[in-house]
């Protein structure tokens, strides 16, 4: 994973401080772009650990259409739980619970679960029932594998989570808000369009999750893998982690791992956390840092 070193080098070479947000404070770059034959091995950072049940939990999530926590909860995936409960801390039905408490809820209590659990129209919602002009529903992933079956040479294998009139009533704009497939000599490449990258904690998940994304509608579709390359906006190191990042430069990238899908599976839907196996994988140690919501 040297491009992601190239990354971490280029924003810290060439970004400049400014605020956000969060009022965390950053160090960001405008522009820049990666690339990774998904023929090397899958692209999951091995200088830190990666937790990679909560990558293909939560992109099964997406494939659902789902925007409520409750089965990340149901799954043992914290990586959305703050934005819900934020909003819960300032509805007149808290009462002082803490993070635990409200994700017990959240947990064993579905009707709790169904009014403060959702995070409003969210990436799930937008790949799978996009909503348009007058009302008008459209399933876009649905949509772009029938596509890439009967018309590969498309220019338009197009899937996209920003929809302007809903970004209000979303938790958090879609971050990763564009992705297009690409189908040449038999192969399936992908590029996202990401606007804003938390380049420590994001970035990592997304590579991962959109290399596997690109793998599953491959296998769906039969064809070979090709490139993921991810594009940036706003790239980002938060300056509360920039310990952990020089830390992270400290460290040797090692062999990608590869992940293996159960070959029986032809349908994007029928995908589980069980299909996918993950050969490989000796990363170094985690590398905590706080998430700035």
């Amino acid at each position: 994973m040297r491009q992601y070193f190239d990354l971490l080098h280029y924003v810290l070479d060439y970004g400049h401080q400014k605020a956000d947000r969060t009022q965390t404070g950053t160090i960001s770059a405008f522009g820049y772009q990666m690339r990774f034959s998904l023929a090397d091995g899958f692209p999951l950072l091995t200088t830190k650990k990666v937790h990679l049940k909560s990558i293909i939990h939560e992109l099964l999530w997406f494939i659902s259409g789902d925007t409520n926590i409750r089965y990340l909860v149901l799954n043992d995936v914290r990586i959305w739980n703050e934005w819900p409960y934020v909003k819960y801390q300032k509805s007149t039905e808290y009462q002082n619970e803490t993070m635990e408490e409200f994700i017990t809820k959240i947990k064993n209590d579905p009707n709790f679960a169904a009014k403060h659990g959702d995070l409003g129209p969210v990436y799930g919602r937008q790949w799978r029932a996009f909503e348009g002009a007058e009302g008008i529903l459209v399933d876009q992933l649905k949509n772009v594998i029938q596509e890439i079956k009967t018309n590969p040479d498309s220019r338009r294998l197009i899937v996209s989570s920003w929809n302007p009139p809903l970004i209000e009533k979303m938790a958090l704009p879609p971050c990763h808000s564009l992705f297009q497939f690409y189908v040449s000599e038999g192969k399936l490449s992908c590029q996202l369009y990401q606007r804003s990258a938390d380049v420590f904690i994001g970035v990592p998940f997304n590579i991962a999750s959109y290399a596997l994304l690109t793998m599953m509608v491959a296998q769906v579709c039969h064809l070979k893998l090709g490139e993921f390359i991810h594009t940036f906006g706003d790239c980002h190191i938060y300056l509360n982690h920039l310990d952990q990042i020089n830390e992270q430069l400290k460290r040797t990238p090692k062999t990608l791992p590869k992940m293996i899908l159960n070959p029986n599976i032809t349908d994007i839907e029928a995908f589980r956390y069980n299909d996918f196996e993950l050969v490989g994988y000796h990363p170094d140690a985690a590398i905590k840092g706080k998430v700035a919501v």
